[in-house]
């Protein structure tokens, strides 16, 4: 499985956070699968700590290594494939993880029950 964690999910699985599901953490761990997290979602979390939204220690990148992980970028195909999403939510953040998902063939992992409106295929936290 290719697995795209919704930056709460990053955010969680660096802190060891009791709020990961059981099943996102076993998929995670499962060394078959692989694991990208978005560029957007450390711009994400920049904003949100500059702002005072978020209290998030140290530095971004080095983690995505060490925990497995590959970076994903935003590239012009994936704006083109957020071009065409309905607005049926409204954090672009979301919206342009989901139009990396469906340009890139992956599973979001989010407990973001509004990621479900798109066609996009999602990683049941069940």
């Amino acid at each position: 499985m290719r697995l795209l964690l919704d930056t709460h999910v990053y955010l969680w699985v660096r802190a060891d956070s009791d709020r990961l599901p059981l099943r996102f953490r076993e998929a995670i761990a499962d060394p078959r699968n692989m694991k990208f997290i978005s560029s957007l979602s450390t711009a994400e979390i920049a904003v949100k700590r500059a702002v005072g939204k978020l209290d998030f220690d140290g530095p971004m990148h080095r983690p995505l290594v060490e925990l497995g992980f590959d970076e994903l970028s935003f590239s012009h195909e994936h704006a083109r494939v957020l071009d065409s999403l309905p607005l049926k939510h409204r954090d672009p953040f979301d919206r342009m993880l989901i139009a990396q998902a469906i340009a890139e063939g992956l599973t979001l992992v989010t407990v973001d029950a509004k990621f479900s409106q798109y066609d996009v295929s999602l990683l049941p936290s069940v």
